[in-house]
This record gives C-alpha cells, sequence and structure tokens, in this order.
C-alpha cells in the first residue's frame, strides 16, 4: 500500500514523539532539535547539527584526534604520523579504514604501520617533549626513506603542555629539507571528530604551504589542465576510480588529498587549475584557503552511481576548454553500456527497495543517486559530524518527507529502523551487528564493507553488486526480523 508524503511525515512525527518520551525532560528537549522530517522548500533539513553529544548517551562519533590523524593525515603515504600520547588512542586510527596505496610498507610508505609514543605516567607528570625528541631521531635512522613526519597530539599533551611546536621546528633545523610538523588535535578538542578535520587543514596551510620553498623542489612544469582531488581517501580504491576518469576526460591529476598522497603532492596543489572536492566536510577549509591565496577555484564533485558521474563530468569540464567538455560527453557515451547492464542485471531485485543511513563525511547525501539509480529509495539519512552547510547541501538529493537524524543515539537508531522497516541500513562498524542481529539487511558505509571501490562507473557495478547481495541474501529467510516475526 503507497504512503502519501503528508502520511509520512505525520508518521515520522509520531515516531520521533514517542522515542523521545524515553528520555528525561531536559534531554527530549535538546535531542528534539536533532530529529525532524525534511520539507521540500526549506533551505536546509530542519535539525541542529555540530553540537557536543549528551552525556549518558551512546553516540557514533568519534574525536578530533580520529579526524586528524584516522581521516586527513593518515592516508598520506610517505610521512611517518606519530601518535603522541598513550598507546590506546593509536590502536582506534590504526587500520580502521582502508586507505589503498602503492609502495613499500615499511620502506618508503608507512600508512598501515602505527607509530606512538607510548605515554606512560612518568612522561604525564615530567613531561614528553625529550621523549618525542628521542622518538623522531629513532624514526630518521630506521626508516631514512620518510619524506615527513607529522606529530599527532592525543589528550594528555594539551592538558600537560607539552610544546610539540618547538620540539617540531628543532628537529627540522637538525633535519634540514626535512618536513616535520605539529597537529593540535587532542581528542577533548571541539564536539566531534569534524574539528580534526579543520586543525588538520591549518597546519597543512601553516606547515607545509606557508613553509615551503619553491627555489629548493624539483621544476614544476604546469599545464592547462592541472587538476587536483581533495578529500578522497581512497577506500577501496576509489580515487583511483576517480582518477580513471578524470585523465580520461584529459585533465592532468596533479595531486590526490589524502589516499594515495604524498606530500610532494600536497606542495604542488597550489598550482593546480582547480581543486575538486569530493569530502566536503574534511577539506573544504583548506579548499576555501587556496581560493583565497592562489586565487584557485574549487568544485564538488560526486562520483556515486551513473546520473551524479554524468553531472559531474559535465560541471568539472565547464571550467575548461571545448575539448574537455567534448571529452567529457565521450567518456559519458563510453560507459553508457556498462550502467545499462548493470541496472539491467540489479534494478528487478532492488526496485523500489527502502534504505536507511546514518554515516560520516559527505556519504549521507553522496550515495543517494547511487541507491535511486538502482530504483531504491532513501527514507531516513543523518550525519555523524554533520554541519549546517551539510544539511543544506543535503537539500538537493533528499525527497519531500524523509527521516532526518543528526548525531543519532543508538537507542534512536534502533527504535527508527524498528518503526520504519527499510529494506537495508547503510551506517558503519558500530551499528553493523546491531541490525544484522535484528535480522535486517547492512552495508558498512565507511569502508565498504572491505568491498569496493565504490567512485565511479566501475565502482558503480561493485556497488549493485553488494547492495543485491545484502538484500537477496538467502540467510535472511534464516533470521526473521522482530517485525517479521510478529506483524
Amino acid at each position: 500500500m503507497s504512503v502519501t508524503v503528508e502520511e509520512r511525515k505525520a508518521a515520522n512525527k509520531a515516531l520521533i514523539d514517542e522515542v523521545l518520551k524515553a528520555y528525561p525532560e531536559k534531554m527530549a528537549k535538546r535531542r528534539a532539535k536533532h530529529l525532524g522530517t525534511f520539507e521540500d522548500g526549506k533551505p536546509d533539513c530542519g535539525v541542529k547539527s555540530n553540537i557536543k553529544s549528551l552525556p549518558g548517551v551512546m553516540t557514533i562519533r568519534g574525536c578530533a584526534y580520529a579526524g586528524s590523524k584516522g581521516v586527513v593525515w593518515g592516508p598520506i603515504k610517505d610521512m611517518i604520523h606519530i601518535s603522541h600520547g598513550p598507546v590506546g588512542c593509536g590502536q582506534y586510527s590504526w587500520a580502521a579504514r582502508r586507505n589503498y596505496y602503492i609502495g613499500t610498507t615499511g620502506i618508503d610508505t608507512f600508512v598501515t604501520m602505527q607509530f606512538t609514543s607510548d605515554f606512560q605516567e612518568k612522561d604525564i607528570v615530567f613531561g614528553g617533549d625529550k621523549k618525542l625528541d628521542k622518538i623522531i631521531d629513532e624514526i630518521q635512522e630506521l626508516f631514512p626513506l620518510n619524506k615527513g613526519i607529522s606529530i599527532q597530539s592525543e589528550c594528555p599533551i594539551g592538558l600537560i603542555g607539552d610544546d610539540i611546536e618547538a620540539v617540531s621546528k628543532k628537529k627540522s633545523a637538525q633535519y634540514e629539507g626535512h618536513t616535520i610538523l605539529p597537529v593540535r588535535c587532542e581528542g577533548f578538542r571541539g564536539v566531534s571528530q569534524s574539528l580534526g578535520h579543520h586543525l588538520a587543514n591549518d597546519a597543512i596551510r601553516d606547515w607545509i604551504f606557508d613553509k615551503a620553498d619553491p627555489d629548493k623542489r624539483p621544476e614544476f612544469v604546469s599545464t592547462p589542465y592541472d587538476v587536483a582531488i581533495i578529500g578522497d581517501y581512497n577506500i577501496g580504491g576509489d580515487a583511483w576510480s576517480s582518477r580513471i576518469l578524470l585523465e580520461e576526460i584529459g585533465l592532468r591529476v596533479i595531486a590526490q588529498w589524502s589516499g594515495d598522497g604524498s606530500i610532494a603532492e600536497l606542495e604542488n596543489t597550489p598550482k593546480a587549475k582547480l581543486n575538486l572536492l569530493h569530502c566536503y566536510r574534511s577539506m573544504n577549509y583548506i579548499s576555501r584557503h587556496m581560493e583565497e591565496k592562489y586565487c584557485i577555484p574549487w568544485a564538488e564533485y560526486n562520483f556515486f552511481g551513473p546520473s551524479m558521474i554524468e553531472k559531474s563530468l559535465r560541471e568539472i569540464a565547464s571550467h575548461f576548454d571545448d575539448t574537455i567538455k567534448a571529452n567529457a560527453e565521450r567518456v559519458i557515451a563510453k560507459y553508457r553500456p556498462l550502467v545499462d547492464a548493470v541496472n539491467a542485471k540489479f534494478r528487478a531485485r532492488l526496485q523500489d527497495k527502502t534504505v536507511m543511513l546514518f554515516v560520516g563525511g559527505l556519504r549521507p547525501r553522496h550515495v543517494i543517486g547511487a541507491y535511486e539509480d538502482l530504483g531504491m529509495n532513501v527514507v531516513g539519512t543523518g550525519y555523524e559530524f554533520g554541519h549546517n552547510d551539510d544539511y543544506q547541501r543535503t537539500t538537493h538529493y533528499v525527497k519531500d518527507g524523509t527521516l532526518i537524524y543528526d548525531d543519532v543515539t543508538s537507542y534512536e537508531f534502533e527504535r527508527f529502523v524498528e518503526q520504519v522497516q527499510p529494506d537495508l541500513v547503510g551506517s558503519g562498524i558500530k551499528e553493523k551487528y546491531v541490525f544484522q542481529k535484528m535480522g535486517v539487511p547492512f552495508r558498512q558505509m565507511h569502508s565498504w564493507d572491505y568491498s569496493g571501490p565504490y567512485h565511479g562507473y566501475d565502482g558503480y557495478a561493485i556497488f549493485a553488486r553488494d547492495m543485491d547481495m545484502a538484500i537477496s541474501s538467502p540467510v535472511w529467510g534464516l533470521a526473521k526480523a522482530p517485525w517479521k516475526k510478529n506483524p
């Protein structure tokens, strides 16, 4: 039985009201601001965001350290990133996501290795500056081919006042020509990992761009078609899939941030003709800085699903000459048979299936088009650490009556799924097994459930296969959802 938009809005309001009854009055009043329903014509999704999570609820967020080390800096492959503090935080960010890269691990690439100052009680009392100094010497001796070192500060560093800037300056002078930089990303800063992205961007601005000496770098030969991929972390090879399409339309990718990226590419980025921004939330700060200081325009793009790929390729091509525009149309036409074959295989099985999303970064909005290309409907979505401008951008993707939830608690999300009864949930590793035990098909949309890539035309084929595999698996005939057991 089809449901009208007004009926869906009324049902969502009743559901939200029911969920809020579980909280004390003051908490319910605060959480009510983060839950709502999108209405066509509104400038945003009507929910509050980027506010500190409430104590006592299970939240899916990470911290500023996770945002800097785990997202922005960690994938830069030829640098060593020191987790400065207790070992546990380093473990949290170590291999939590697959940031594919080319190189020899332990020789000239270090992404999957973990370096920590392993703070102990005596370090809290006496400070860790001398220990950090010694660690950098050891790193230089053991891994001489590294191209730089970042110091990712954990909570105790800010609490005891370690001067990581002074250590960075001292060791940079000692190892001349070697980039050694501090990142003040203590986990207690800000309300989520989002501030860690911002702090990491600021460190790139202050310690890479502002300190780069063009006279001491190899000559860079510029072309009119130089672009940089910003905010793609190559989860499952996604940046490579994006790069293939950009190069096919005639552009030259001179930098890739930060999956499979290098410090040399960071240094070269201010020479790009256009910065292509994929993850707006994590990299819009440095893109705006480059626009202001170097007059480099930036454009957002979305390579999830053929509809958004076509739109993005045309938007990117519009910044260049007629040759690039013609190439974009040629590439779009080239891949249409692949898209038609994928849709012919999977769309009939996925048509009208419903999806609820709760992810970080750009995915709560960017993947919607790919689901719709398969005939699926996203009936609920929300961000772990989104800001208001994320929800403004989401209005271009969601339909009237879509359930919206910001920084949703574990209790809220479970209740929403129980009542909405989607055919698929796409969220993170912390939620995966909860919903699978509830008998709900699930895809891990932070790292593609160890599949991928999902970007590009080749990624769309994998995306379609994975969504069909999740929903159509025979296992769900053996594990019934509670509402199917007791309709």
